[in-house]
């Protein structure tokens, strides 16, 4: 069974600057000196007031964890790229040293490359705490955004003056002029408590979203009654309309992102915090509107109580397991990284408070094939060096260095200006002249062009990006056009493709403009801060002559009057997608030595430990009662083993009914596959009812450090039939047992997820489980009858 883990660990319109003292013009234009570094992430390349970036002889690597010297402790992450130019990273406060002698009520870290992370304080403390916070209470899982002009933090707040038995979570909103602060919280939540029977709901993890046509969202919940979404004011702070459900109780940490004509919904399930048993993973479905329906990759909604979700990310065996809670980052080449937080499990507990989980921030990269989301093609949390995100272009000018020269301007006058002083930019770009264009170096024809953009007026003046130009400006332009209020692709030959920018964009404000053109395609994308939530969008399709090399740079149109500014430019070459899933584990020839079809009563090659008379084999099926124990803790029901198994690589099979209905709350029948070493250490895969909903779980429970623990994390959807499959490996190195789960409602398409380990010098044995019912439960509903029709084991292939 699930553990309930509702407990968790409390513990810029802008003005012009002064003009710098030079400004680039035609007449008095020296060479450029050209950016000419590879793209990566190592320190080196990385400072945050350089103009361009530095050589370097290889490419950077990074390794998990990347809060590692910063902080122990670092969980349900959220991170940002400010407008200076650097990446802010928030999380749930708690220690940051093993020793727990210091602390925070809720973190800030800051970067110049996204995998070495460095103190940049904390967003309250005893001035600025919110009114309607409990005194005692600390602070979970932000949800950092940039919103016109403004950041704004979403925070929840565990134990509210809402009542006095504790636990009666908020969600508030925190405004700041820069991602450091100083923070001003809401006068109320903007999610408030919510009466639940006798306590209250899960009104947790905020997630805040922008669709394309201007209408912000906050996605929030947990496991109390699921994940919700309400409609938000202009400004992100008021909600605005009546919840809507969207996922089951089965979830929590939700974050949605739009991909193509997508809308994804990310959120994590099972236990987050149980130590070296943390079975934490994100799961995804899919929609065409931000209410849902989200159904996962099979077509089984996210909201029913055989709850779908296609797995992201999960345990794969390594050191990380507890791999959940994360939010969307982009790099400069335009990959997508998640930043979740995991948990070593070797390491899992503070030292000097065993059952304090630490969870550091890791970051991986996040994959897109087939129109589905998945880290590293499959292959999961990493635990090795992996190439850098991208942080610098290959042409990239944050514009510190008035003496800089990354531009060759061809037309009208290019600028230093600043330092801003309504936003965190510092000193920026202002382009001005009739048609101002600035063009950097001769970069690859498949590139990604950003910036930082705003007009100097509300409703005139028009600026832009330039890809793929020849030396007098000619190429593909992405143009915020803001007297007609849209964005638009513009290319030689007269091509022209436009899309209305929503109303509420604030066009003085800074954005991000980024332009991608990869062969014929080539793509605009019109956000606050790259979060994946696009107030436009618009595409072009090129001639082949346009399919080139060529000069990326900026432009000003009709801005002799308005001007326009511009920061942290880049460009780079696009990253290059990874189109491939990791292949999942296929069955191949049955072992009938070590199988049993249950044909002519139950065959040999079994033993029963503590035997149940109520299992019978009957009409060519096990059919087995659950008993009214659990193997979990001191409970000892009985157990149908398998006397031995084949050594080497090996898939084990059963074809399961369980008749637990849906819904109705059954806690917490189940039957399944057990693989057995002793009563405090074996992993149980099964069909388990959990409040209302019905789940896949594979569960482990072991002691470590002399505490037993338990936790669990999911497979697929169980169905009224449900195919359990368990893939067994040994670890090269180590020799550890790696179990991992997949299962199918039709025996065909089979969803895998999380893979445990038992130690190398054990023996598992491996059979079937039929169990965990409730006294109360027994006795409402009576037992659950489990039908197993067969047990196989077969090599893979």
């Amino acid at each position: 069974m699930t553990r309930s883990a509702h407990s968790r660990h409390a513990a810029k319109a802008a003005l012009l600057g002064t003009f710098a003292a030079a400004s680039l013009t035609i007449a008095a234009l020296t060479p450029p000196s050209w950016a000419t570094a590879a793209p990566g992430g190592a320190p080196t390349t990385a400072s945050p007031d350089g103009a361009s970036a530095q050589a370097v002889s290889k490419p950077a690597t990074y390794t998990n964890d990347v809060t590692r010297g910063y902080s122990i402790d670092f969980p349900d992450p959220a991170v940002i790229r400010g407008k200076d130019g650097r990446w802010y990273a928030y999380s749930t406060g708690g220690p940051y040293d093993e020793a727990g002698e210091r602390s925070s009520p809720y973190k800030i870290a800051v970067s110049d490359n996204l995998v070495q992370w460095e103190d940049a304080g904390s967003v309250f403390d005893e001035n600025n705490r919110p009114s309607w916070a409990d005194p005692t209470t600390g602070f979970w899982a932000p949800d950092i955004r940039y919103l016109n002009g403004q950041y704004l933090l979403y925070f929840t707040v565990p134990n509210t003056t809402t009542s006095s038995q504790g636990f009666d979570p908020a969600i508030g909103v925190a405004t700041a002029p820069t991602p450091a602060g100083p923070w001003t919280p809401s006068d109320e939540p903007v999610i408030p408590a919510k009466p639940l029977g006798s306590g209250y709901d899960t009104v947790i993890d905020p997630a805040m979203f922008t669709d394309d046509d201007g209408t912000h969202y906050l996605y929030y919940g947990g496991y109390g009654t699921g994940i919700w979404v309400v409609r938000l004011s202009a400004d992100g702070r008021r909600a605005v309309s009546e919840p809507v459900h969207v996922a089951a109780s089965r979830y929590e940490g939700p974050n949605v992102l739009k991909h193509g004509d997508y809308y994804y919904l990310f959120a994590s399930s099972a236990n987050c915090c149980a130590g070296p048993t943390t079975g934490y993973s994100v799961f995804v479905g899919r929609s065409t509107s931000p209410l849902g329906p989200f159904v996962d990759r099979l077509g089984t909604p996210m909201l029913a109580s055989r709850s779908g979700g296609t797995p992201v990310i999960a345990p794969n065996g390594n050191v990380w397991i507890g791999t959940g809670h994360h939010s969307a980052v982009l790099d400069l080449s335009g990959r997508s990284y998640m930043a979740y937080h995991a948990i070593d499990r070797n390491d899992p507990w503070l030292d000097v408070q065993p059952g304090f989980t630490m969870r550091p921030m890791n970051i991986d990269r996040l994959d897109w094939i087939d129109g589905w989301p998945i880290v590293r093609a499959g292959l999961g949390a990493s635990a090795t060096p992996q190439p850098a995100p991208v942080v610098r272009g290959e042409a990239d000018d944050r514009f510190e260095d008035p003496a800089s020269r990354t531009f060759d301007v061809v037309r009208g006058t290019l600028a230093v200006a600043g330092p801003d002083d309504r936003s965190d930019s510092g000193h920026f770009a202002h382009l001005s002249g009739d048609s101002a264009l600035a063009l950097t170096r001769r970069l690859p024809h498949d590139v990604r062009v950003e910036a930082d953009i705003r007009t100097t007026q509300s409703a005139s003046g028009q600026v832009g990006l330039v890809a793929r130009a020849d030396n007098h400006g000619n190429g593909v332009r992405a143009i915020v056009d803001a007297e007609r209020h849209e964005l638009r692709l513009e290319a030689p030959g007269g091509l022209v493709e436009s899309v209305a920018i929503p109303d509420g964009y604030d066009m003085t404000a800074w954005h991000v403009l980024a332009l991608e053109a990869r062969g014929r395609t080539v793509t605009a994308d019109l956000t606050d801060a790259r979060l994946s939530d696009p107030w436009a969008r618009v595409s072009l399709t090129l001639p082949r002559k346009l399919d080139r090399a060529g000069r990326a740079g900026i432009v000003a149109e009709d801005a002799a009057h308005a001007g326009a500014d511009v920061d942290n430019f880049s460009a780079t070459r696009l990253y290059r997608p990874v189109t491939k899933r990791v292949p999942d584990p296929q069955a191949g020839k049955v072992l009938p030595a070590y199988s049993d079809e249950f044909t002519n009563g139950l065959g040999s090659g079994w033993t029963w430990l503590r035997e149940d008379p109520e299992a019978q084999v009957t009409d060519g099926a096990l059919i087995w009662p659950t008993q009214t124990a659990d193997l979990v803790g001191d409970g000892t029901p009985g157990l149908l083993l398998r006397d031995s198994m084949p050594s080497g690589d090996y898939i084990v099979e059963t074809k399961l009914d369980i008749d637990l209905g849906e819904d109705t709350i059954r806690n917490f029948q189940q039957a399944g596959l057990i693989v057995y070493v002793n009563d405090d250490e074996f992993l149980r895969f099964d069909v388990v009812a959990v409040g209302p909903t019905r789940i896949a779980e594979f569960g482990k429970e072991t002691v470590l450090l002399g505490r037993r623990s338990w936790g669990g994390g999911l497979a697929g959807a169980p169905g009224e039939t449900t195919w359990l499959r368990l893939y067994h490996t040994r670890n090269p190195d180590t020799g550890e047992h790696q179990f991992r789960a997949g299962s199918s409602t039709d025996g065909t398409h089979w969803t895998w997820g999380l893979t445990w380990t038992l130690p190398a010098d054990t023996y598992p044995k491996i059979g079937l489980v039929s169990h965990g019912s409730q006294p109360e439960t027994t006795e409402q509903f009576g037992p659950a009858t489990a039908v197993f029709d067969y047990f196989r084991v077969a090599r893979p292939r």
